[in-house]
């Protein structure tokens, strides 16, 4: 794709070139949006649910049918033996911490093959800080396998770091804030084999979030024994205004619910209030909305190589999350996309964002997003830590129209920051 002088780009100009470059790949992401359009369908003509299920409970929650139902829906879509969705769960690293702590035990060791992981989650290992309570203060050890240098899965170093310690092998599907690829279902898929060659108890365990409905098919089906994700992220369609999700198989679930509420209560309790209607709804609305944000990712991608940024993934590179990366070469243009962004939200869009410290984080970070739920990645927002490579990492968007708008937006402060310093 051949780039443009950032100062003197005629936006109007690279907007049409970009809108007919990509009208392609739109056609590939709703083949796979209808599939799992289809698959939602099914796990709710499957659950037999009905109107009843929508009402919630107080209290305990005792015999809660909607969430029944909206765990075997769940349970259905991810082709898993049990679900465990919440809104107790107050966040995907909430989900994820259940896991690691619902399973591991003092002596046993956690065993990272994609990489350190997301920022707030080496606070939950007790690999940086030392917050109370973290797996490293319950003699849990940790351990990572970094990507071969050629960017894939390092096999060899995979097999030989599994010892008989190795309780749990984790997996990130997502970049998070790494400049690399998400992992695809097909390299979840090859992690798998390679995990099962050496050991048959490790418990496999996948961190999905923003992964979910980018491709036709879910880390259980590929070999995993766990997931988990956050429902304000691709799962709750931006309907659901809290909670997160675990499946996976039925005993190692359990023992997350466990964890959740109190040994020997589990999954039993927990009164729904709202979150029924919002989670079934939030389910069967997700596919399209996945979709609408990876349409808005596509043309995010597209248009900023189109002004001489580098880009991950390109335009028409496969996806296996939502997220886009965008390299902005220095702290003042991160800003100033997150500022033009923010200019295009429909709530706090006179807001100015500025990088600050935040809790899990050990850079300052500088977010947009004015979502109607609030800290919602799936409705649009964009993030990233004030390091190399500058990168802002982009997520979601309900629609493609809205995105666009944005990224408008954006590009447009981009420019008049590009302006300003070269005068």
């Amino acid at each position: 794709m051949q780039k443009a002088d950032l100062i003197n780009l005629d936006l109007e100009d690279i907007i049409g070139e970009v809108e007919e470059l990509i009208t392609p790949v739109y056609r590939g992401l709703d083949r796979i949006s209808l599939c799992n359009h289809s698959k939602v369908l099914r796990a709710f003509h499957k659950a037999r649910v009905s109107e009843f299920h929508l009402k919630g409970s107080t209290g305990y929650g005792y015999g809660d049918a909607g969430r029944d139902a909206v765990e075997s829906v769940f349970a259905s879509v991810f082709g898993s033996e049990a679900a465990l969705v919440r809104g107790q769960i107050v966040s995907g690293t909430h989900a994820i911490t259940l896991c690691l702590f619902g399973i591991l035990r003092p002596g046993d060791e956690v065993l990272s093959v994609s990489g350190a992981p997301y920022d707030t989650l080496q606070e939950v290992l007790g690999i940086r800080a030392n917050a109370p309570g973290n797996l490293a203060q319950w003699g849990i050890k940790y351990r990572e396998v970094d990507f071969h240098p050629d960017g894939g899965l390092d096999r060899e170093g995979i097999i030989s770091a599994i010892n008989k310690n190795t309780k749990m092998v984790i997996i990130q599907r997502s970049r998070g804030y790494e400049w690399r690829p998400a992992l695809s279902i097909s390299q979840i898929s090859e992690a798998c084999e390679m995990v099962r060659s050496v050991s048959e108890k490790a418990v496999i365990f996948v961190d999905n979030c923003y992964g979910e409905f980018v491709e036709e098919t879910e880390p259980i089906e590929a070999g995993a024994d766990l997931a988990a994700g956050s429902l304000i992220k691709n799962m709750g369609g931006g309907i659901a205004a809290t909670g997160g999700y675990i499946v996976g198989k039925a005993e190692l679930v359990e023992m997350a619910a466990h964890r959740l509420t109190a040994p020997g209560i589990g999954g039993e309790v927990g009164a729904t209030l709202d979150y029924n209607r919002m989670f079934l709804q939030g389910i069967f609305s997700a596919p399209h909305i996945v979709c609408e944000a990876l349409k808005g990712a596509v043309f995010a991608s597209a248009l900023f190589e189109k002004m001489g940024y580098v880009v991950s993934p390109k335009y028409d590179e496969s996806r296996s999350d939502i997220v886009q990366g965008l390299c902005l070469k220095n702290e003042e243009q991160m800003v100033a996309f997150c500022r033009g962004l923010q200019k295009g939200s429909p709530l706090d869009g006179y807001v100015v964002p500025e990088p600050v410290l935040m809790p899990g984080y050990t850079d300052k970070v500088v977010m947009a997003g004015g979502t109607f739920i609030a800290g919602s990645t799936i409705e649009l927002s964009a993030d990233g830590p004030i390091r190399e490579p500058f990168a802002v990492y982009m997520q979601g968007g309900i629609s493609r129209d809205y995105v666009k708008l944005g990224l408008i937006s954006a590009a447009r402060e981009c420019i008049a920051e590009k302006t300003k310093l070269c005068r």
